[in-house]
């Protein structure tokens, strides 16, 4: 756990440890519920996002997980009677109403890698609720990650996926792909990805042509960056998709009902 920076904390909601971040001057109506990744890292160990959501006033709840993958079913390492993701669509999205007095449409969802996939695939589900989605290196396809991890170097990330589906093509149908609703999908829709990641550059480059074909709208950012892979490139593109939460922020606070 990161030594707390000014207006940072580590609360307990629901019997597990979420990072908070609450401004004193916090953006009024707006707010993001972060999910971390696979490596588990803290938001404040992510020096690019927490500078963006330092600057921008941004009041946060980054819930912990552990490798969950945020999805619709029991994970006992995570909790045995909530499933991850109605953590976030229930209790989260309810802490952000009491603590921040925000609710939906201003509260957009940010993830990193394995959160990543996991705030697009809770947008494609919940898509009134959550109509803005971010995803830095998503990990969409994470079915090809059950086959292929025998020959990864980091195998073991993939047991739970293991243990939830018990089979490659079971797990595939619960991707974010194969949750996009071609009439019903979340307004705002951002995610980048780094050409250089074998792993997963795949799955954002079939997810940015599925929506294309279905003509609904959204950013990827799937080009080669200058200065550097992996953590380089998600540090370079968070700016990027910041921007995008933002301008998605003004205009739900535009729409008119």
């Amino acid at each position: 756990m990161p030594s707390p920076r000014p207006h940072w904390s580590v609360v307990e909601v629901a019997g597990h440890p979420c990072e908070v971040h609450a401004p004193p001057d916090a953006l009024p109506g707006r707010a993001i519920i972060y999910l971390h990744g696979l490596r588990e890292r803290w938001l404040q160990e992510e020096p690019a996002l927490c500078g963006l959501v330092e600057t921008h006033r941004l009041a946060v709840i980054a819930p912990r997980s552990g490798r969950s993958w945020w999805l619709d079913r029991i994970v006992p390492s995570f909790d045995p009677l909530i499933t991850p993701e109605r953590y976030v669509v229930d209790v989260i999205r309810g802490e952000m109403a009491r603590r921040f007095g925000v609710e939906p449409p201003g509260i957009a969802l940010l993830g990193m890698g394995m959160g990543g996939q996991g705030a697009l695939r809770l947008a494609y589900r919940h898509p009134t609720v959550f109509p803005i989605a971010g995803a830095i290196a998503p990990a969409i396809d994470f079915h090809q990650a059950m086959r292929e991890a025998g020959d990864r170097d980091d195998g073991e990330c993939y047991d739970t996926l293991w243990q939830l589906f018990g089979d490659v093509e079971r797990a595939r149908q619960d991707t974010a792909i194969l949750h996009v609703h071609p009439l019903n999908w979340p307004r705002h829709q951002c995610f980048a990805s780094d050409p250089d990641e074998i792993h997963w550059h795949d799955g954002a480059a079939r997810l940015h042509g599925k929506l294309g074909a279905l003509g609904i709208p959204h950013l990827a950012l799937l080009e080669p960056l200058r200065g550097g892979h992996g953590v380089a490139f998600e540090d370079r593109v968070a700016a990027d998709v910041m921007a995008f939460v933002l301008d998605a922020f003004d205009k739900e606070s535009r729409r008119v009902v």
